[in-house]
């Protein structure tokens, strides 16, 4: 499926009113274990691409090169339509239409902006800071603007629920709809009722950020679309039990010196993951003897 293909058969499934529900993924094995099932969307994640890019935190060390980077990368082993952490869109206005256009080449079908400072912060850690909404709305103008298909979606998510409170960060999701996104993101409400109340209002397609360890109660999904919710995102459950998973069975390396006997379950069909059957019906057909 190409690219604007992509974007419009996630525009077609909000359309319809169907839920969807988005694991994090953050590099090419992530990618394609979730690519095989049947997902109707993945969430590429800023904290584990950066994670498992640079072994550091969300804090904006990442940069638009990276990050546009590991975009194709992922959009060039999957078949599903892919949302996409910009981040603030790496800097100023030209700076946002630059990674729209980049983003959207390598094959995204969403792009989320959000109206932090930079550099920018995890959603869920302290002493995020937000531009003036004004600011925003601008970035999201320009964002709609610069994409080449109409296809292509804009998320815009704010961040000012932690620092200026629920009432400012509902009045910039109000602006942002005004401005043109398509889905908007409202980053780390801290209770079921104000997920209710973001729910109520804001009237564009609603992503809920049901993250691992963090602010925001996380809720089922039939909940969450009872109470106006279209689409939620999963970033740190697959890495969170990767990382886990691994530092068990590196564990039991370590007391018992082999790897034999381990309780913690093994991907047995890697080499199919990865593609190898493809590479061996090529050296069949080009290798001399």
């Amino acid at each position: 499926m190409a690219g604007n293909a992509k974007a419009a058969a996630l525009r077609t499934q909000l359309a319809k009113g169907e839920f969807i529900l988005a694991p994090g993924i953050y590099d090419g094995i992530s990618a394609r274990v979730a690519d095989r099932m049947g997902f109707p969307a993945l969430y590429m994640t800023g904290y584990g691409a950066t994670a498992s890019m640079l072994g550091l935190p969300d804090a904006g060390l990442a940069t638009y090169s990276d990050m546009v980077g590991r975009a194709e990368m992922i959009c060039s082993v999957i078949e599903t339509p892919l949302i996409a952490d910009a981040d603030t869109g790496y800097g100023g206005l030209l700076n946002v239409q630059r990674t729209v256009r980049g983003y959207e080449a390598a094959g995204v079908a969403a792009i989320q902006i959000e109206d932090q400072e930079m550099p920018k912060k995890c959603g869920h850690t302290p002493g995020r800071r937000v531009v003036p909404a004004e600011d925003m709305v601008l970035k999201i103008r320009v964002a709609t603007e610069a994409r080449r298909d109409p296809a292509t979606l804009i998320v815009a998510r704010t961040d000012a629920r932690t620092a200026l409170g629920l009432d400012e960060a509902l009045r910039r999701a109000r602006l942002y709809e005004e401005a043109g996104a398509d889905i908007i993101f409202v980053e780390s409400p801290e209770s079921e009722a104000e997920l209710e109340r973001i729910g109520r209002e804001v009237e564009k397609p609603l992503l809920a950020n049901m993250v691992e360890f963090g602010k925001t109660p996380r809720v089922e999904a039939a909940r969450l679309k009872k109470w106006g919710f279209d689409l939620a995102i999963y970033p740190g459950l697959g890495f969170s039990v990767a990382a886990e998973a691994m530092r068990e069975a590196w564990l039991h390396l370590k007391k018992k010196g082999t790897s034999l006997d381990m309780k913690v379950p093994q991907y047995r069909g890697m080499h199919e993951l990865m593609g190898f059957p493809d590479v061996w019906d090529f050296e069949k057909k080009w290798a001399q003897d």
